[in-house]
């Protein structure tokens, strides 16, 4: 949606029913929402991936980062919803997909022999984790995949609060992002893996956790973006595009209400009304 289109839209406004989170000190929501709501302090530490489980024992020996933190953050807020994961429609976001596969696929075209694994090419397409997603939820449903570099996350949710309101349906988003090795690691670089998963609802329930709002005349903004108070957890929040969503996840955790305001294009932020 573009600013423009955007102004002949009607207010957006949905449910977060269910969040999943894992990043570097990150290991879940329920530590997240105490670490940035400030119950606890935040320690700095590598993203600890879990095996995707839910994957048969073949996908489960091909998954590599990008498939096993969204798989993780999917299922973590689809549990928390209640929802059927396998009826929602779903929006995956990620700044740039497989960043380990990419190296590797890189490196072998390098190399003298220049062949491509099929594991290789199969996982080096955008919309892999999104694939993996329907084997492992059996999900039948549309799913969106979509890229905007450093505004991922904000393009994500865009995208996933206007399917929410346009069809009445509750949507599951995801975005993430993985770290490149060197030598990319020198022009790309993200220093860990970071994913957030949400599922938006058209409806208050009873799971409800907060109300967001884009209203279509003050959506965008060029005011700067907000950030965190604690060093660390900014530091996350700036090296990590998928974690952008940090500041939007505080709110949550400390239940408050006002005018958020979340990184997007260049020159134009992405405005959010929050309410728990």
């Amino acid at each position: 949606m573009t600013p423009h289109s955007a102004s002949t839209a009607r207010p957006l406004t949905v449910f977060v029913d269910g969040i999943g989170l894992l990043g570097p000190g990150l290991n879940n929501w329920a530590q997240g929402r105490e670490l940035l709501n400030g119950q606890s302090p935040y320690q700095a530490g590598r993203c600890i991936l879990p095996l995707p489980m839910a994957l048969p024992p073949a996908e489960r020996r091909r998954a590599g980062a990008v498939v096993k933190v969204s798989l993780a953050v999917g299922q973590e807020a689809v549990t928390a919803s209640g929802f059927q994961a396998a009826r929602l429609p779903s929006v995956f976001s990620s700044s740039s997909g497989d960043a380990v596969n990419c190296h590797e696929i890189c490196s072998a075209l390098a190399s003298s022999d220049r062949l491509i694994s099929p594991t290789r090419f199969h996982n080096s397409v955008h919309n892999a984790a999104s694939g993996y997603w329907s084997i492992s939820s059996g999900a039948m449903a549309s799913s969106s995949v979509l890229c905007a570099r450093d505004a991922s996350f904000a393009a994500g949710l865009l995208e996933a609060m206007t399917q929410v309101v346009m069809e009445q349906t509750a949507v599951l988003l995801v975005a993430y992002d993985t770290d490149y090795p060197e030598p990319l690691h020198s022009v790309r670089p993200v220093p860990d893996t970071l994913g957030v998963g949400l599922v938006l609802a058209p409806q208050r329930s009873e799971r409800s956790l907060a109300q967001w709002t884009l209203t279509p005349d003050t959506c965008f903004t060029s005011v700067m973006p907000d950030g965190l108070d604690d060093p660390a957890l900014e530091q996350v929040r700036q090296s990590i595009p998928a974690a952008r969503c940090l500041p939007l996840l505080r709110s949550v955790a400390a239940q408050r209400s006002g005018v958020l305001v979340l990184d997007y294009l260049e020159g134009l932020q992405l405005a959010v009304n929050v309410a728990p």
